[in-house]
C-alpha cells in the first residue's frame, strides 16, 4: 500500500515539474519576442530619423533653397496612396515600394533674420573667394549702384527648418529641427526673408 502512495506522489511531482518547465519555456519565448519588437522599433525609429536629417541636408544644399524655400522638395516620387503633402519627398528604403518614409518640411522653412553684408567687410584679396560674387553691381557712368549704402549683393541669413519623417506601416515618426546660417543674395532676402 505504501508503495502505491509513493508512485502517486512521484506522478504529482512530475506533473508539477512539467508545468513549471512549460511556464519557463513560454516566459523565455515571450521575452525573446519582446526583445525582437524593441529592436525592430528602435531600427525603424533610427531609419526615419536618418531620413529626416538626410532630407534637411539635401534641402539646404539645393541651389534655389533661399529663393523658394516652400517649394524645394518634389513629392512626385511618392505613391499616390500615401497622399504626401506639398514640399515633401518619399524615401524607399529597400527598393520594394513597401517601406516608404515620407519626409515633409512642416512647417515650411522660415527665414528668421537677414542682414546685409557690408562691401567693406568682403575679402577680395583672394581671387577664388566667394566674396567676389557679392561685389558685382550694374555699372553706371558715375560709379557702382548701391555703393552709397555700403551694402554688397549678399546677406547673412538665419533659417529654421523642420523635417517630419513618418513611416505609415509601422507608424514610426521623427521630427528634426535645425537652424542654418547661410549667405544668400539680396534678391533672396527681398523674396523670402524679413529685413531687420
Amino acid at each position: 500500500m505504501k508503495r502505491q502512495g509513493q508512485r502517486g506522489i512521484t506522478l504529482i511531482i512530475s506533473l508539477i515539474m512539467l508545468v513549471l518547465l512549460t511556464i519557463m519555456a513560454l516566459t523565455s519565448f515571450n521575452i525573446g519576442k519582446s526583445s525582437l519588437q524593441v529592436v525592430g522599433n528602435a531600427q525603424q525609429q533610427s531609419q526615419v530619423l536618418n531620413a529626416a536629417q538626410t532630407m534637411l541636408n539635401q534641402v539646404v544644399s539645393t541651389p534655389n533653397f533661399a529663393e523658394s524655400p516652400t517649394n524645394v522638395l518634389d513629392n512626385s516620387n511618392c505613391p499616390a496612396a500615401l497622399g504626401a503633402p506639398a514640399n515633401s519627398r518619399c524615401v524607399d528604403l529597400y527598393g520594394d515600394a513597401k517601406t516608404v518614409i515620407v519626409v515633409a518640411m512642416q512647417p515650411q522653412p522660415a527665414c528668421l533674420q537677414a542682414s546685409a553684408i557690408l562691401a567693406s567687410s568682403l575679402n577680395l584679396s583672394n581671387i577664388n573667394s566667394e566674396d567676389w560674387g557679392c561685389t558685382l553691381r550694374d555699372r553706371q557712368d558715375h560709379g557702382i549702384e548701391g555703393i552709397d549704402s555700403g551694402e554688397s549683393l549678399c546677406a547673412n541669413s538665419l533659417w529654421e527648418l523642420n523635417a517630419v519623417a513618418s513611416e505609415p506601416v509601422s507608424k514610426a515618426q521623427a521630427v528634426v529641427t535645425q537652424g542654418v546660417a547661410m549667405r544668400v543674395s539680396q534678391d533672396a532676402v527681398d523674396t523670402a526673408c524679413p529685413t531687420p
